[in-house]
């Protein structure tokens, strides 16, 4: 399948951005506080010397604000708009330098080997698999070998895989649900999460229910410093 065919399915931010600008009082604090499993990645980083961190999805920018707070060069990167809004305003309140951009996930305007860690946080299955596999070869592209790619996939013991219509293989839309999926979600085994990260070692993979029912692959892999196999 073309991989220009897959960008029209990535539409979830619509919901997100809906949400971010109806919102009156401050977000609840599942979004504002960044995942012990993602600030954990901050000792490896900081033994090696590392310092630039791309947040990919970056939402209300949880995790570039705590890895700014450390002393990070971070770029934050969305495609909604009122989030990244809420994120600029809480960046200059604490006094951080946080470049944020509005853009897509699956496309990042920066050169090869930018970062050493890119943070992907139940972001890149908003989409179908062909998507999933673009953005983590962009992935890698960014990473300098080495570099550490920290994400998360949703997992198929998931219980809304299976529900509403499959767009796409193992790709499904909700289209009575209240919340984003009424857009595409792609959900997937262990072995297609290995299958999708071509030229990366595996640091640490589990498969953890993040709220009832809701099981996600979480996943800190380490760019290798040779090419991926072709094909």
């Amino acid at each position: 399948m073309d991989e220009q065919t897959s960008e029209p399915l990535a539409t979830a931010h619509l919901e997100w951005d809906k949400r971010w600008s109806a919102a009156e009082a401050e977000p609840p604090s599942r979004w504002l506080e960044p995942e012990p499993f993602v600030c954990d990645s901050l000792p490896l980083l900081q033994a090696r010397g590392w310092s630039r961190v791309l947040d990919l999805g970056c939402g209300l920018g949880r995790h570039a604000n705590f890895f700014a707070r450390q002393g990070f060069s971070c770029v934050g990167i969305d495609a909604s708009e009122s989030g990244l809004a809420y994120a600029r305003r809480q960046a200059a309140a604490a006094g951080l330098a946080i470049d944020y951009q509005v853009g897509p996930f699956y496309a990042v305007p920066a050169p090869d080997a930018s970062f050493e860690l890119v943070i992907a946080w139940n972001v890149i299955y908003h989409g179908d698999g062909d998507l999933v596999q673009r953005t983590i070869d962009e992935i890698r592209r960014l990473l300098v070998p080495g570099g550490l790619f920290v994400g998360s996939l949703l997992s198929k013991r998931n219980t809304r895989y299976g529900r509403g219509r499959e767009v796409r293989p193992d790709t499904f839309v909700v289209d009575d649900a209240e919340g984003d999926e009424v857009h595409p979600h792609f959900y997937c085994t262990g072995g297609q999460v290995l299958g999708l990260h071509h030229g990366f070692e595996v640091l640490e993979l589990r498969d953890r229910e993040q709220a009832p029912g809701a099981w996600h692959w979480e996943f800190r892999f380490e760019r290798t410093a040779e090419p991926p196999p072709p094909g």
